[in-house]
């Protein structure tokens, strides 16, 4: 298709109007509103070009209430005899907007120009009300999803929130709670720039679940953030009971082997105390882990483990696999450290969630070794990759240092090659 003409092309203006109240929208926004001549948007932003003085105030100007960006395409695709459209937006359009679907929706349009005119974040509001720079801060969006953030705050002093959505103000506060991080400072921005605008200080004790619904931006304070970055966490520091754990020399062979990637969702099948579920955790903010065990005890210490590491990435489930895993979303890496003679059935089942799956087993029995070969015949596992590791530790003799070897284990890995360069 030849390309149209510029004089012939129509203006898409996508513009953030700030947080909504009429005192946030910046004078380029409400200088291509009046010139506009079609506003389309959710009531409330049209509500705040309305009481801003945008679009010179005449009602007769058409309007379109909506926010869905397929519903927004398709009008201004019907309605040819709108040339300039001023798709307005809350906050700023590079900031967790819905500008960036819409925008890449209507670049397939031939005979559109689009236009990204920017608006003023809560964030970069709330930082100002409360006298911070945001600069060096962690961002996390909860409006309308559900995300890791205990270990991004547990990690960092500044981390700034988007809010908003049914109960998302609750399920914040509830997390901190459940965590017991009762030494952060929380300030939530209510309102903000409009007449009723509050701002709430306390901690996650102190506050009212009431106090962060609704439009709300929140800053975290950590007076003392971990600084430990290594994923590896010595063996002493976890919560031992009576439950075998995977030693610490194994997990950092396993973990390796398992090529975890930025927003893996991870199974560890027989968890025990919770040891690689909490290293595969801590890999990455976005890392989704699936710690399945049967035994109710070691379940208890799990979940221990992860309040302890602060790894909210954890998701425990009870119960005995490959029956547990059934309804789990489909895994990108599985790690079995006990399959309790199950293993041919694991891994057909989550090979029938993802043919792609990384999986990587540790053998300690030569029984458990022999399944591993077995799935290999049978082509439950292509190509593995076979490694024995025998590790040894010293322990002091009088005035000697003896050396204590541990179990050898056989690590065996397969599929889902992540490192393998692929065609840009």
């Amino acid at each position: 298709m030849s390309e149209v003409k510029s004089d012939m092309r129509r203006k898409v203006f996508l513009i953030g109007i700030g947080m909504g109240g009429d005192s946030s929208i910046t004078v380029r926004a409400e200088e291509i509103i009046r010139k506009s001549d079609c506003l389309i948007g959710a009531e409330r932003m049209l509500a705040c070009a309305a009481a801003s003085g945008g679009a010179d105030g005449k009602d007769e100007i058409p309007r379109f209430q909506e926010y869905r960006a397929d519903a927004i395409r398709k009008f201004i695709g019907e309605h040819p005899q709108y040339r300039h459209i001023a798709v307005l937006l809350s906050g700023d359009t590079g900031f967790y907007s819905g500008a960036k679907k819409l925008s890449e929706l209507l670049k397939e349009e031939h005979d559109l120009d689009t236009e990204l005119i920017p608006g003023l974040s809560s964030i970069a509001y709330l930082a100002a009300k409360i006298g911070i720079s945001w600069e060096n801060a962690e961002i996390v969006s909860l409006h309308g999803q559900e995300e890791n953030f205990i270990q991004t705050v547990s990690r960092n002093r500044k981390t700034f929130f988007l809010l908003g959505g049914r109960n998302t103000g609750r399920r914040f506060l509830e997390r901190f709670r459940e965590f017991g991080m009762r030494d952060v400072e929380i300030c939530i921005g209510k309102n903000l720039s409009y007449p009723d605008e509050e701002i709430i200080r306390g901690s996650a004790d102190e506050l009212k679940d009431t106090d962060a619904e609704g439009l709300c931006a929140a800053y975290v304070f950590h007076p003392q953030p971990e600084n430990w970055t290594s994923p590896h966490v010595p063996d002493k520091a976890f919560i031992r009971g009576e439950v075998p754990m995977t030693k610490e020399e194994i997990r950092a062979v396993s973990i390796a082997q398992l090529q975890l990637s930025e927003e893996a969702v991870v199974y560890d099948v027989g968890a025990g105390t919770g040891s690689v579920s909490v290293e595969a955790a801590r890999c990455s903010d976005r890392i989704r882990v699936y710690a399945i065990e049967k035994k109710t005890a070691a379940v208890q210490l799990i979940r221990k483990n992860r309040k302890k590491f602060k790894a909210d990435g954890i998701r425990v489930v009870e119960g005995t696999a490959p029956e547990a895993l059934q309804e789990l979303e489909a895994p990108t890496h599985v790690f079995i450290g006990g399959s309790s003679g199950n293993l041919k059935e694991i891994l057909e089942c989550v090979l029938a969630k993802n043919p792609q799956v990384r999986i990587v087993i540790n053998a300690i029995s030569l029984e458990t070794l022999g399944e591993a070969m077995d799935a290999a015949e049978t082509g439950l596992l292509k190509d593995p990759q076979i490694t024995q590791i025998s590790a040894a530790r010293s322990r002091k003799l009088g005035r000697y240092h003896m050396m204590t070897g541990m179990n050898p284990v056989y690590i065996i890995s397969s599929g889902g090659d992540l490192t393998e360069e692929k065609e840009i």
